[in-house]
């Protein structure tokens, strides 16, 4: 269902329309395991203020990692499942319905510590996290089963400062799942 139409001026932008199996999926490592879709991205688009948008599907006991991105600002929107966003040290429960803006050099994570998976709308500008997903992820195909949990590359702190992250955090917080 994917069509894209060029904008033919400096006057026009391009459309993008994407049907719900379309975009760039990767299996996600440990600890966030799940996967990631990269809906839209400055690669396939001409967009005068750079960001990109996707979804993350976390599953239960998994965890994005404590994080922050210095020159990023990143909003998110829970669709589906529970869960637990940290940000800067204070916990707030996710759930539908939930929008959360994070704003540059903010540190934060977000927790599934449910029995059912946690699934959100992401949207970072500039971009570069849709790079970061790609670069550490393994491509996923229609009806590829998921994989058995995967390392994170040995590169990925070369990965991740050239993306959208900030120098990994010392103290950073990992949750525990009893």
């Amino acid at each position: 269902m994917s069509m894209i139409e060029k904008g033919n001026n400096a006057d026009l932008g391009d459309i993008l329309v994407l049907g719900p199996d379309d975009g760039k999926d990767y299996w996600q490592p440990v600890p966030a395991n799940g996967f990631i879709s990269v809906r839209i991205d400055p690669e396939e688009l001409e967009i005068q203020s750079p960001f990109s948008l996707g979804t993350q599907t976390l599953p239960p006991a998994s965890y994005v990692r404590e994080h922050y991105h210095p020159i990023h600002d990143e909003v998110l929107h829970f669709i589906r499942g529970e869960g637990k966003a940290r940000i800067d040290g204070k916990e707030y429960i996710v759930k539908p319905g939930v929008t959360i803006f994070v704003g540059r050099g903010r540190r934060h994570m977000f927790i599934n510590d449910s029995d059912s998976e946690l699934h959100w709308l992401w949207f970072i500008q500039p971009n570069g996290l849709e790079i970061f997903f790609k670069d550490i992820g393994i491509d996923k195909q229609p009806g590829q089963p998921e994989p058995e949990p995967f390392p994170r590359p040995a590169n990925v702190l070369e990965i991740e400062k050239t993306t959208a992250f900030g120098p990994p955090l010392e103290d950073a917080y990992v949750p525990r799942f009893d």
